[in-house]
């Protein structure tokens, strides 16, 4: 998706999560997938000590602010601006302004081009995450997300998992 930049969203404070959820379900309902790519609440893993005990922590990098992945357009803009604990997008006046590649880098967030060597049908093994070592055949591929369906086989019934490149590799 050549059009899609990064958007930053002004929440209440304490919401970013809720904002984050609320607006992925919308994702879903509304078939949005292909325009609105990624919703992330940066968090930072620090060292918390209490009562003499040091434990790692995650810890939300901008408070009350959403990083959206989106192509700007009078509906994502809709969907996003009227979501229950949004504020208004960052920029001057109700304009919002993507962010550019070097502040992107600077948060972290490295633009890393994968490549899809899958086709449907394809048999996979996935390698990480919550589905590590299952097997499965490939039912959809999402280029702008860089992710795949698989069906897998929960409680009796075939079920969609969606997965990214990156946790998969060909059998």
């Amino acid at each position: 998706m050549a059009d899609a930049k990064w958007y930053v969203v002004h929440t209440y404070s304490g919401y970013e999560n809720k904002v984050k959820v609320d607006i992925e379900k919308t994702i879903e309902n509304r078939n949005l997938q292909e325009q609105i790519l990624e919703v992330s609440v940066p968090m930072l893993e620090v060292a918390e000590t209490k009562n003499g005990v040091e434990k790692l922590a995650d810890k939300k990098m901008f408070p009350g602010y959403v990083l959206i992945h989106m192509v700007m357009n009078d509906d994502t803009w809709y969907v996003v601006r009227n979501t229950r604990g949004v504020t208004g997008f960052v920029g001057p006046g109700s304009k919002p302004v993507p962010l550019n590649e070097d502040e992107m880098a600077g948060l972290g967030f490295v633009r890393k081009d994968v490549v899809a060597e899958y086709a449907v049908d394809d048999t996979i093994v996935v390698t990480a995450g919550a589905w590590k070592d299952t097997i499965g055949a490939v039912k959809s591929i999402n280029e702008g997300k860089k992710t795949l369906t698989i069906n897998v086989e929960m409680f009796g019934r075939e079920t969609p998992v969606e997965l990214s490149f990156t946790e998969v590799k060909k059998m």
